[in-house]
């Protein structure tokens, strides 16, 4: 819980500090900073996926004394690389009612998207990766063996082949541990540089920056087709995993699926980062910016509840040594999430910040700026 808390508020104190040293007709700077600042950070986390997937494969202490030394390490820049004035009320501290009741629409809505967003991605990506990851195929479970070579990847030996982890289901790749925290590593390290550049290499281009509601609204509403894409593959014959299927492929669609709704979902975040920064007034900005990462993580603990539900019950059994056949309760996440985009999609359309218009690079327009007739249309 204290870890959490200590993330967080690391996390406002960098948005926070990078609006108030932000001139404030210098938003397209403002983008580029709170853009590189968040996707350093997401990369950083990423190694650490790497980081620690490795040591606890050596030692569960080793990886402890490993995050505690990483963090006595960052201790002294924060203590004296700072100003003392930062992160001191410049009036009276905030009343509870100015916490939960922010009189600023656009940033209500934001949060409320927010919320939906990351909840798309935690629906699938948090509980239920890593689990359908390491889960073995069902099609062997329960056959007699006499070691764990007679057994497919993922299964133990013991008399027959057994789901080490009946809970987690069975119907996955049954990758090792090290290869499970490689690929979320490699997602959240591409999603972080992705995060870091979208202004230089996206929404630069096209002619988005700095972005607003209509420009959110768009990759809101492309940040469906990822999980509605897997939705489709997962509901074919072929990969009916009672009868078995080819793992390879499984894993190949799986890549392809998480490099295209990493870039996508960073573009959307890296706008989402800006606009919460942007919308909010630079006397309550550590307030909307701390409300604004409450929302964040309410969706988090809402797509990894939700989740956990759909993964475990959503499925039929497929016997006593194997548990759960989990590729339909992975399916069920994948709707999940993609409903839960689209929600988003829907809520930002509320966002009353729209007057720029929205352009498609040089030659492509849109909505015109200016024009309400084309924007109330949208």
């Amino acid at each position: 819980m204290f870890a959490g808390i200590a993330k967080d508020l690391t996390k406002l104190g960098g948005k926070t500090v990078t609006k108030l040293v932000t001139p404030e007709d210098q938003s397209t700077k403002l983008f580029q900073l709170v853009s590189f600042i968040t996707g350093m950070k997401n990369s950083a986390k990423g190694i650490g996926y790497f980081l620690g997937a490795a040591l606890l494969n050596v030692s569960y202490e080793l990886a402890l004394g490993t995050m505690m030394g990483l963090v006595l390490l960052a201790m002294p820049w924060a203590i004296f690389g700072l100003e003392n004035d930062l992160g001191t009320a410049k009036k009276n501290n905030a009343s509870l009612s100015q916490i939960f009741k922010l009189e600023n629409h656009n940033l209500n809505v934001l949060c409320w998207a927010r919320l939906l967003l990351f909840a798309s991605r935690d629906f699938w990506f948090e509980v239920p990766l890593p689990f359908y990851l390491r889960s073995p195929p069902c099609l062997g479970l329960g056959d007699v063996c006499a070691s764990k070579d007679d057994c497919d990847s993922g299964a133990i030996c013991d008399a027959v082949c057994i789901n080490p982890n009946i809970g987690g289901g069975c119907g996955g790749p049954g990758l090792d541990r090290l290869l499970v925290g490689a690929f979320l590593g490699a997602y959240i390290i591409l999603y972080g540089q992705v995060q870091s550049w979208t202004p230089q290499l996206v929404t630069g281009p096209l002619q988005q920056s700095p972005p607003n509601k209509l420009t959110l609204v768009l990759w809101n509403g492309l940040n469906c087709l990822p999980t509605l894409l897997m939705v489709g593959v997962l509901s074919t014959p072929s990969f009916d995993t009672l009868d078995g299927y080819d793992t390879t492929t499984m894993i190949v669609w799986l890549i392809i699926i998480l490099v295209f709704f990493a870039i996508l979902f960073a573009i959307n975040s890296s706008i989402h980062s800006f606009l919460v920064v942007q919308y909010a007034k630079t006397e309550k900005v550590a307030v909307s910016v701390g409300f604004y990462y409450m929302s964040n993580a309410a969706g988090r603990l809402l797509g990894t509840l939700g989740s956990g539900i759909l993964y475990t019950y959503v499925g039929e059994s497929a016997g006593e040594y194997a548990g759960i056949e989990s590729t339909m309760g992975f399916l069920a996440c994948f709707v999940a999430g993609t409903i839960s985009s689209f929600l988003a999609t829907v809520v930002t359309t509320r966002i009353e910040d729209q007057q720029k218009g929205l352009k498609c690079g040089g030659c492509w327009t849109l909505v015109k700026e200016e024009d309400r007739e084309e924007i109330e249309a949208i």
